[in-house]
């Protein structure tokens, strides 16, 4: 079973991005080599060369992991940017160390980091970046050998040669216009990669909340098309009743004592008024998103009502008795467990068993139990934190439905019933609450 986590979905879409970065960052390499190599003679360019090499294919083989295979866990994304820290660094080691005005490019995997990996990791690599710094300047090679031999040989001779000077002017020169060069570069490189990148994760929010608010929408008014239906599967028994006392009352003769059918007919219509009233508060509360408080015999009873309207053929036990304690429901969260439910009954149409228990006075739990194929270990691990691919179009209703249970202080958790792996038992951890009226 294919899946992928919302951390994926986001590293697949950050790859262009990250190969869009380091690609720049070896252009602006072999400029800055082409460049300097018409003013002055490079003492290591092979080195440089050679390195420039490398971080192309390491941009090339981050871009296929990242499309292809995104890594499971932001680590391995930290690791690489601190790989291109390290290919900088030896680059620039080459390269005149912290005279070079490149030094900046240290930056750009830092920039990248503050939008993809989680703070304590980008301070890390800021600190990694900051000891890469300061190595250079202990340690470096220098830019041009003939430059210091033509000062060295000007300075046992006790002049300065017309050359050196040259060499002087030249060093200055270059690295005045790689400094504008590297500012140019580096704010262009930030807008177009952590600036787009920036837009891209807002818009992507913007479309979750939206997606939230229409499903929060959508999962009220199924709620309350169950509640209408329930309450008009409550109605029938009433009303037939009413219809057959009309019914008799039009063959009894005129002097017949009626009292005790017109009682039955006023608590029939009691009834109905009864059913009718829940049904305008369970519009109120789904138009409010109200939290409602009930006990969870009666919330579990109007989820076995539901359940029978929607699957009426569905062998589900409902194992009671129930623990007497009260829980805060909403249309949410109804929608939610019968979420679960429909995985169960697609999974295992021929049993599934529903129970609860209190392992302790502030926690419930309604356990769903199938013997169907079962969940994927990965699944198992950290149920509905998964995007699941499916071809029934129900595998986004685990995760909606993890968030939901959350979003109301609970917890879903996932355990296989058998050591082969078939069968799931999915157990739905609630906060208790106090009953109001």
């Amino acid at each position: 079973m294919e899946w992928l986590t919302l951390s994926q979905t986001g590293f697949q879409g950050a790859a262009r991005y990250l190969l869009g970065m380091r690609l720049a960052i070896v252009t602006i390499m072999l400029l800055a080599i082409a460049v300097t190599d018409t003013f002055i003679t490079l003492s290591h360019r092979a080195e440089a060369l050679l390195l420039c090499l490398a971080y192309g294919v390491l941009a090339t083989l981050a871009w296929l992991w990242f499309t292809r295979r995104p890594p499971q866990s932001i680590l391995p994304v930290t690791m690489t940017l601190g790989l291109d820290l390290l290919l900088i660094g030896c680059w620039l080691y080459n390269t005149g160390g912290y005279t070079n005005p490149l030094v900046s490019l240290l930056l750009l995997p830092l920039a990248i980091a503050l939008v993809l990996v989680p703070l304590n990791h980008a301070i890390g690599l800021t600190i990694g970046s900051v000891l890469i710094y300061t190595l250079l300047m202990l340690w470096h090679q220098p830019i041009s050998s003939d430059a210091i031999s033509d000062t060295i040989f000007a300075t046992r001779s006790g002049a300065v040669s017309g050359m050196a000077h040259n060499h002087g002017a030249n060093l200055a020169q270059l690295h005045l216009i790689g400094m504008w060069v590297t500012f140019v570069l580096t704010a262009v490189i930030l807008v177009l990669a952590v600036g787009t990148l920036a837009h891209q994760l807002r818009g992507q929010q913007l479309r979750l909340s939206q997606s939230r608010e229409t499903r929060l929408r959508d999962e009220q008014i199924i709620s309350l098309g169950l509640s209408s239906a329930a309450i008009a599967h409550r109605l029938g028994t009433p009303m037939n009743t009413l219809t057959l006392l009309v019914e008799e009352l039009k063959t009894l003769p005129p002097d017949a004592d009626i009292r005790a059918d017109l009682e039955l007919m006023s608590s029939q219509l009691a009834l109905c008024g009864q059913h009718l009233q829940q049904l305008s508060a369970s519009a109120m509360q789904a138009k409010l998103s109200q939290l409602e408080t009930l006990s969870l015999e009666q919330w579990l009873q109007r989820l076995q009502e539901s359940t029978t309207l929607l699957w009426p053929e569905a062998n589900i036990h409902w194992q009671r008795p129930f623990p007497p304690r009260n829980v805060q429901v909403d249309a949410t969260l109804d929608q939610a467990v019968l979420n679960l439910l429909a995985n169960a009954i697609t999974a295992s149409p021929q049993w599934v068993a529903v129970s609860a228990q209190a392992p302790d006075a502030n926690c419930i739990e309604i356990i769903v139990e199938d013997q169907g194929d079962g969940l994927a270990s990965a699944l198992l691990d950290s149920p509905g934190s998964c995007i699941v691919n499916s071809e029934t179009g129900m595998g986004v209703g685990l995760f909606l439905s993890n968030a939901t249970i959350g979003r109301l202080g609970g917890k879903l958790k996932a355990r296989s019933n058998s050591t082969d792996g078939r069968g799931t038992t999915m157990i739905i951890e609630l906060p208790t609450a106090e009953y109001s009226l």
